[in-house]
């Protein structure tokens, strides 16, 4: 069992910048995949960012650039710099982590004002 916490979210103006963070808790070692994906009123929820136990990334081609996704395996944690943010990335962020089979966070929400 793994459980996941967000933090960080918030409202932002157009081309400004939020960090989101998420601290894993449980089995936390067997973790493989971790990451950020969204959901946006009406919308599919979509991957944004992942990052794997060998710290390989993938990005939607949406954030590429302007997202930066990172892992911390000694504080088991995974953060999401967002800089130059719009107002289609308003969403409700879940992080994501993979162990035998998907676990979600609870979500936090990041609005983005234009």
């Amino acid at each position: 069992q793994v459980q996941l916490v967000e933090s960080g979210g918030g409202l932002v103006q157009a081309g400004g910048s939020l960090r989101l963070s998420c601290a894993a808790s449980g089995s936390t070692s067997s973790i493989n995949t971790i990451g950020w994906f969204r959901q946006a009123p009406g919308k599919q929820r979509e991957l944004v960012a992942t990052v794997r136990s060998g710290y390989k990334t993938n990005y939607a081609d949406s954030v590429k650039g302007r997202f930066t996704i990172s892992r911390d395996n000694a504080q088991n944690t995974v953060h999401l710099q967002m800089n130059s943010l719009k107002p289609e990335d308003t969403a409700v962020y879940y992080c994501y982590a993979y162990v035998v089979r998907d676990y979600w966070g609870q979500g936090t929400q990041v609005t983005v004002s234009s």
